[in-house]
């Protein structure tokens, strides 16, 4: 029989993008931000780099080996999410610390849910606010730009404040320059601190279509208008927007972690609600939380909404309308009360 004329289930169109290029993708869109931590924080940024990747697809590769589920290290994504990961850790953090941060991740947020494409959460993120929540001193122990620090030994800096921690607490801002936190020349996160590096790698993702740009374009647009509209710390309203969105792990967050396939919307009206979500709640735990920073728990709690917000923007099936049921509803409940009145 000609195979031409077999029919099968949709979908039917096939593209030649991989889960490994498109996690390729993402990696050589991250390399700037490495090359810029390395440059700032010296080679222990690329040392806790490698220690979380290689801890990732080390855990990947024995769970998955321990319940016998096929293998995904080839894939990539175990990989990104190491390097994630590492960029969410302030360079001063013991060796351990990624480690754990890493089986957390892998185990316990991807594959216990299924493994990859099954996760709720991003693996990175959560890890984040679980070594936060678990080790507050060692995840908020900033080193201030270009201090000497050792490899493998405990570590013995400069600690510095970031401009969000300075800001929240009502230290002296004359200090912040705009500049440098677009070059990454501030104290940080190793791969938050460069939103120039880190823009650079978002361009490349939209070039190569691996994002879309509807979901950064969104968050980082909600925290502009919401900051611009309500400046603090006695700063003119442009300067406070520029410490808003070049500040924290706004970009790290906005282009990176927000536009996860697979705890992010799939609906092109979901993603543009889940942008604006993120930004609305990270500006919000930023005005009034405890905490300096907010995109973390932000994107966390818009991941656990996804479906919903999904549900909300499904396309109605070929051949019905829009909120069809709901109109039936009515009209049979006015029709009924049409019978009872005559």
């Amino acid at each position: 029989m000609d195979k031409r004329f077999i029919m099968t289930s949709s979908p039917h169109v096939r593209s030649e993008d991989s889960t490994r290029s498109i996690m390729l993708d993402v990696l050589i869109a991250m390399l700037p931000a490495l090359v810029l931590s390395v440059y700032t924080f010296g080679a222990r940024a690329f040392m806790l780099t490698i220690v979380a990747v290689c801890s990732c697809v080390l855990f990947e590769y024995l769970y998955c080996r321990l319940i016998k589920r096929p293998q995904p290290v080839g894939d990539l994504s175990a990989a990104v999410t190491g390097v994630l990961l590492a960029y969410n850790l302030p360079v001063a953090v013991p060796i351990w610390i990624p480690v754990i941060g890493s089986f957390f991740a892998i185990v316990i947020v991807k594959q216990l849910y299924g493994g990859i494409g099954k996760n709720v959460f991003n693996p990175a993120l959560a890890a984040r606010v679980f070594l936060f929540l678990s080790w507050p001193v060692h995840m908020s122990n900033f080193t201030a730009p270009h201090s000497a620090m050792p490899l493998l030994s405990r570590v013995d800096a400069v600690v510095t404040a970031t401009p969000m921690g300075i800001v929240k607490a009502g230290g002296a801002i004359s200090g912040i320059n705009l500049m440098d936190m677009l070059l990454g020349n501030t104290g940080g996160c190793i791969g938050e601190t460069s939103a120039l590096a880190l823009i650079a790698g978002g361009v490349y993702l939209v070039a190569r279509r691996v994002i879309s740009p509807r979901i950064p374009l969104t968050y980082l647009a909600s925290v502009a208008i919401v900051s611009v509209l309500s400046p603090g710390a006695g700063l003119d309203n442009l300067t406070w927007m520029g410490l808003q969105l070049l500040g924290g792990g706004l970009m790290l967050g906005a282009i990176f972690m927000a536009t996860d396939y697979t705890t992010s919307p799939v609906t092109i009206g979901g993603q543009y609600v889940y942008g604006i979500g993120c930004g609305l709640l990270t500006i919000f735990i930023r005005y009034f939380g405890a905490y300096s920073e907010g995109v973390s728990f932000s994107i966390l709690i818009m991941n656990a909404l996804v479906w919903a917000i999904d549900m909300a923007f499904k396309p109605p099936r070929y051949g019905t309308k829009r909120f069809e049921k709901i109109e039936n509803y009515f009209k049979a409940k006015s029709k009924k009360k049409d019978g009872e009145s005559s």
